[in-house]
């Protein structure tokens, strides 16, 4: 959800400005712990220039700018928040743990434990410079259709070599809790999505109670990233079709496939979904050449050698937008209780509202 990330095509950066005040932090102490404990303090000499990518609205990401050098740094917003979300230590130890085995993991710097410095954990990686994709496609791309269609094929591939990782050699089984990954999670994020919901949007029950009986058991568990979404894929600088990184790793872990790709698809709308959903869109997965999401399940599952039920891919759809709107409506509670003013949060209840509607419609 947030933006680490740039490229020379202004179409496609992230947007980059002063620090907000609630989000400002001491650039001289993280300047004077980074020379003390990063793994390569080149370059780090003095106090880094700071600006803040405001697109994200979950875990807050700022770049550090010195005269030769770029770093990103990570640190959790302020304010009420999930249990177990934001876990600065955790999604720092799962990119270091898959860099050797996942080539499109960015490396790692280092990690602070010690909230006294900033007022909170925090971690640093390097910066990864790549067209990052939005709304729409940039122009300057130069992407045709047959183009767009290489990069859904690439897009697909990533994912699919990430759920095909050894979790035993990466030593990532200690994220796998066993057996019931499915249920968990519709049991998880019902709780999540009660505890945050505000008075201005539904209760999601009719959604919540419909998951609760067609939830199917676990297909396998394999690493999964959970925010697999183009605005999340760095792209090639001499080939805007290859995919050279995967970036936003808060919700990886260990877990039931099929739930990742449902997931990814909650952000795929298509030419013709409903107008709401179009008004929420994010992804340019309408442009000419994209694949439908009936395109990307058939092609995931050919290459998984594995067949999903019709009855199957709507659940793990139905959940992703539930999942989604759940994901909207814990930023949005930030926002109505006064914890942020990200301009990004204030639309969220809007989102929910549409996702709401959009759940009725596919049960009904």
């Amino acid at each position: 959800m947030a933006d680490p990330r740039d490229t020379a095509n202004t179409a496609a950066v992230p947007a980059l400005g002063g620090v907000r005040a609630e989000d400002a932090f001491d650039v001289t102490a993280v300047a004077k712990w980074l020379r003390h404990n990063a793994a390569d303090a080149t370059g780090l000499d003095e106090a880094p220039e700071v600006r803040q990518f405001s697109g994200g609205a979950s875990n807050l990401t700022f770049l550090l700018s010195w005269p030769e050098r770029e770093l990103i740094l990570r640190r959790p917003p302020a304010g009420t928040k999930a249990k177990g979300a934001h876990d600065m230590a955790r999604e720092h130890d799962i990119q270091a743990a898959l860099a050797p085995v996942y080539p499109k993991v960015v490396p790692m710097v280092g990690y602070c434990g010690d909230e006294s410095v900033i007022g909170s954990e925090f971690y640093v990686m390097e910066r990864l410079v790549g067209p990052i994709l939005r709304k729409t496609i940039p122009p300057e791309l130069g992407l045709t259709a047959g183009d767009v269609t290489r990069l859904c094929d690439n897009a697909i591939d990533a994912l699919v070599e990430l759920h095909a990782v050894d979790v035993d050699a990466a030593g990532l089984a200690r994220l796998d809790r066993g057996p019931g990954y499915v249920h968990r999670q519709v049991e998880g994020w019902s709780r999540r999505y009660r505890a945050a919901r505000t008075p201005d949007v539904g209760s999601l029950e009719e959604l919540m109670s419909w998951l609760d009986r067609h939830q199917p058991d676990d297909v396998q568990h394999t690493l999964i990233h959970n925010d697999f979404r183009f605005d999340n894929l760095v792209l090639g600088q001499d080939d805007p079709t290859r995919i050279v990184g995967v970036l936003d790793w808060e919700l990886a872990t260990v877990g039931d496939p099929l739930m990742d790709l449902g997931s990814a698809l909650a952000y795929w709308a298509q030419a013709d979904d409903p107008a709401a959903i179009q008004a929420i869109r994010l992804q340019p997965t309408t442009a000419p050449g994209m694949w439908t999401r009936e395109q990307v399940w058939a092609a995931y599952e050919q290459r998984r050698a594995i067949e999903v039920s019709e009855r199957d891919r709507r659940f793990y759809e139905l959940f992703g937008t539930f999942r989604l709107a759940g994901i909207a409506q814990q930023i949005y509670y930030r926002y109505v209780h006064g914890q942020t003013t990200n301009p990004t949060a204030r639309g969220m209840g809007e989102v929910v509202r549409i996702l709401d509607a959009r759940s009725r419609e596919l049960i009904a």
